[in-house]
C-alpha cells in the first residue's frame, strides 16, 4: 500500500505543481482561455490558490523525505480543501463538464490523506 501512496503523491504532487505554478508566473489574462472559471478572481486571490496549490504539492514529497510523515495528511487535506472549492466555483459558473478533474483530484487526496492517517492517533 505504501508503493501506491507514494504513486498517488507523485501524481498529485505533479499536477499541482503545474497548474499552481501556472497560477503564480502567468497574469490572470494569460490564464483566462484555459481557466475562464478565474474570470471572476482577483489577480492576488489566483495568486493566493496557486500558492496554496504549490505548498500543498510540496507538503506531499517533503515531509516525509525529512522525517516528518504526519504531516501529508494535512498537506492531502488542505488540496482536498481547494479541490472542493474548485468544484463549487466551476458548478457556480454552470461548467458541469469542468467539475469532473477537481474531483478526481479530490478522491486522490482523500486517499492520500486516509492512506497516510491510518498509523496516526486519533
Amino acid at each position: 500500500m505504501s508503493v501506491v501512496l507514494w504513486i498517488l503523491q507523485a501524481v498529485l504532487a505533479v499536477v499541482f505543481l503545474a497548474v499552481g505554478g501556472l497560477k503564480l508566473a502567468k497574469p490572470k489574462e494569460g490564464l483566462l482561455p484555459t481557466m475562464g472559471v478565474l474570470a471572476a478572481y482577483r489577480p492576488l486571490s489566483i495568486k493566493a490558490i496557486g500558492l496554496s496549490e504549490v505548498l500543498g504539492a510540496v507538503g506531499l514529497i517533503l515531509p516525509p523525505l525529512v522525517g516528518m510523515s504526519d504531516l501529508v495528511p494535512w498537506a492531502a487535506f488542505g488540496l482536498a480543501c481547494v479541490m472542493v472549492a474548485a468544484m463549487i466555483a466551476h458548478g457556480e459558473h454552470d461548467e458541469w463538464k469542468k467539475v469532473a478533474p477537481p474531483a478526481g483530484l479530490l478522491l486522490l487526496a482523500l486517499v492520500v490523506m486516509y492512506g497516510r492517517s491510518a498509523h496516526l492517533p486519533l
